[in-house]
């Protein structure tokens, strides 16, 4: 197999400094095991973020997320840790990591974590007609 899970989370410089936008990634086949009986967890990881001079590559970011699936973790601790992993590695200016976790014992689960920072305000939305 030519490649496999990692926690090595590779960044590039942004190539667009001066604004502020947004990057929306969506993983829709996140995978890891339940903490207490050892059962799949299935989840839908959103991570939303600003970046500061930092972006995640995306192959790395696909070992990472694969690197959970052997791994017992409660979804709170899960998705928080992610989210710690990806400000230590790119230091954006705003990121917010959501976990859907699938139906487990008729309850669904979703977790959000958010980092912002200290120093940034983030854009007035704008609303067309």
């Amino acid at each position: 197999m030519p490649s496999k899970p990692s926690k090595i989370l590779e960044t590039f410089d942004n190539p667009q400094t001066d604004i502020d936008y947004t990057i929306r990634i969506d993983i829709p086949e996140f995978t890891c095991l339940c903490p207490l009986t050892g059962q799949p967890d299935f989840a839908t990881i959103h991570i939303a973020y600003v970046p500061d001079r930092k972006c995640i590559e995306l192959k790395a970011l696909k070992m990472f997320m694969w690197s959970f699936r052997e791994e017992g973790a409660f979804h709170e601790k899960v998705t928080n840790d992610m989210l710690a992993s990806f400000v230590a590695a790119c230091e954006p200016r705003f990121m917010r990591v959501t976990g859907k976790f699938n139906v487990r014992g008729g309850i669904y689960t979703t977790v959000v974590a958010e980092h912002k920072k200290a120093d940034w305000d983030a854009p007035v939305l704008v609303q067309l007609p």
